[in-house]
């Protein structure tokens, strides 16, 4: 079953960067994340997971929504697995924790853009943007 880690959160200064990882994993069959089309979505407390970035399976497409596009970068390195999401210019709105989740698609050139599309998800990391 198919397990998602994300790592890279923490405490930014205002402006300042941050690249988060997300890496799949499975304890019982070999993951092979080129089959999966990832979003990175983020969701502070009593709100619904919003303000994504989003990637297709092979990689081939990305997209973003208005609060991150300009500022953030979705990459995905199959061979490691492995996926990223470079944050530039933060600001204390991007405060949030950030979670990644995966949708099986082949290899297809889709995006998902929403919470419900998604079927696996990571346990989030924290970023916190000080002014």
């Amino acid at each position: 079953q198919l397990q998602l880690v994300e790592s890279g959160g923490g405490l930014v200064q205002l402006g300042g960067s941050l690249r988060l990882a997300c890496t799949a994993i499975s304890m019982v069959t070999p993951v092979n994340l080129v089959y999966y089309a990832i979003g990175w979505l983020r969701q502070v407390p009593g709100l619904e997971r919003v303000g994504g970035s989003f990637i297709s399976a092979f990689g081939q497409t990305s997209n973003y929504e208005y609060p991150v596009k300009g500022r953030f970068t979705i990459s995905k390195d199959n061979a490691k697995n492995t996926v990223y999401l470079q944050m530039n210019d933060l600001e204390p709105d991007d405060t949030a924790t950030y979670y990644c989740a995966a949708r099986r698609t082949g290899l297809g050139s889709a995006t998902y853009t929403t919470e419900s599309e998604y079927l696996t998800w990571g346990q989030g990391t924290r970023v916190t943007v000080s002014s």
